[in-house]
């Protein structure tokens, strides 16, 4: 009896020792969690991306409006600036999604006759992730969806009279 125990138990321990496959279980136990931290990192630039991008265009929509006199056609413009890159309107929008009706201008007046400052916002802006957890999970509270509402104030430039 034994003589039959011993075999087996040679082959047990030869299984335990055996290293064959270890490499693969690792693998298998590593990936998942390194292509979480790179979806993790891709999504974070493409945010910070994104919301560098629309406080750019604010800056230059205020700046174009810091020269311009206060017309009606000089808001539009300025909201083309922002959403276009241009005057004309034309071409790609700078970020996929965004409209002339996210952009909003403000004045702020000193008095009736000049305005003292002036504000580009964006609003109603809603980031879109790649990677959303709340859908893939079908929790909304885990959404990564985030409204963004960059915006510029500027002092307007003003002439000195003669």
């Amino acid at each position: 009896m034994l003589s039959r125990i011993a075999p087996q138990t040679r082959g047990l321990r030869r299984f335990a020792r055996s290293e064959r496959g270890t490499q693969l279980v690792e693998l298998a136990v590593v990936l998942p969690l390194l292509l979480v931290m790179f979806g993790a990192a891709a999504e974070f630039g493409r945010f910070f991306y994104t919301y560098q991008t629309l406080t750019k265009a604010t800056r230059v929509g205020a700046r174009y409006l810091t020269t311009e006199s206060p017309a009606d056609d000089s808001d539009e413009a300025a909201a083309k600036l922002v959403v276009y890159g241009n005057t004309a309107g034309a071409g790609e929008p700078v970020i996929k999604g965004l409209g002339i009706g996210n952009v909003g201008v403000s004045r702020f007046y000193n008095n009736p006759a000049q305005a003292e400052r002036v504000t580009v916002s964006i609003q109603g802006y809603t980031y879109e992730p790649l990677f959303d957890l709340g859908a893939l999970v079908g929790n909304k509270k885990l959404s990564l969806k985030v409204e963004l509402k960059p915006s510029t104030t500027m002092r307007v430039l003003t002439t000195i009279p003669s």
